[in-house]
């Protein structure tokens, strides 16, 4: 067994050995400064189909050689070239990494400043977050995902306990951050609500669909915030509501329903905020009065 990892994870013993020998090697990298587990085998929630997850931490001002993650990266790669970008090829947030193609399975590796994760995180901690849409699809990248990958990653290479630090320090969902989280989202599903109304009158399919998806998305961001979660991305966002104890009724069926109701959708997902605002406890004040 890796240090870092229990049985709880259940990762089969041919990822174990894959991910033993990513680790040793990433090890012996100067400059890197931690190696994590994240994804759905940290969240203990992969299936046989899943990825490995692998977050490298360095430091802005010593940061590792791309070409010595790139000769890591060649040394397991079964599919030709492997993908290897330098820092922040794929965005501010997510910032660079490797995708590659093993014997045992699809790595990836993910980039991550031990500046950038601790800013964010102090940031958040003062009730300040952001979305970027243009980052990742479907509904774009949250800075908060950072915090959640924090939370929930397996240090399996922390030698200046820098990870630990880190962990602590999302331990508590910070309150700041939950009243944020809930005015911002609940104002903007509230005013994309109005919009949405106007487009269906106008059968404006284009970006009623749009509206739909967006105040959807806004809700869901609501409900993490107030059961005090913290959301890791949009491909679980649904079965991990689906099991917090704050809550629509039939949440998932609800969603479904209004994505997919185009015109018809407007008194699903009119409810669907009422609904979540009312779980909020108050915390929710428009910040204008709309018609």
């Amino acid at each position: 067994m890796i240090d870092g990892l229990d049985d709880s994870i259940r990762l089969p013993k041919e990822k174990q050995g894959l991910l033993g020998h990513i680790v040793n090697d990433l090890r012996r990298v100067e400059n890197v400064a931690a190696i994590v587990l994240g994804g759905s085998y940290a969240m203990r929630q992969a299936t046989a189909a899943s990825d490995l997850d692998i977050g490298i931490y360095y430091s802005d001002t010593k940061a590792f050689s791309i070409d010595d993650i790139r000769s890591v990266a060649r040394e397991y790669d079964v599919g030709g070239t492997p993908t290897v970008t330098g820092f922040y090829e794929w965005g501010p947030w997510v910032n660079g990494g490797a995708w590659i193609k093993t014997a045992s399975g699809k790595v990836d590796l993910l980039f991550r400043s031990i500046e950038r994760v601790s800013s964010t995180i102090a940031k958040a901690r003062e009730g300040i977050w952001e979305n970027d849409y243009e980052q990742q699809p479907p509904y774009g990248f949250s800075s908060i995902a950072y915090l959640a990958e924090t939370q929930c990653c397996l240090p399996l290479y922390d030698p200046g306990k820098i990870v630990a630090k880190l962990k602590s320090e999302v331990s508590v969902y910070p309150e700041k951050l939950k009243r944020s989280v809930i005015q911002y989202s609940l104002w903007s599903a509230e005013f994309t609500l109005s919009h949405a109304v106007h487009f269906s009158h106008k059968q404006d399919v284009y970006n009623l669909a749009g509206c739909l998806a967006r105040a959807t998305k806004n809700i869901v961001t609501a409900l993490f915030a107030i059961n005090e979660i913290y959301p890791i991305g949009d491909k679980r966002a649904i079965d991990i509501l689906e099991n917090a104890p704050k809550r629509p009724d039939q949440l998932r069926e609800r969603v479904e329903a209004i994505l997919r109701a185009g015109n018809d959708a407007i008194p699903g997902l009119q409810m669907l905020f009422a609904e979540t605002r009312e779980l909020a406890g108050g915390v929710y004040q428009p910040f204008y009065q709309l018609e």
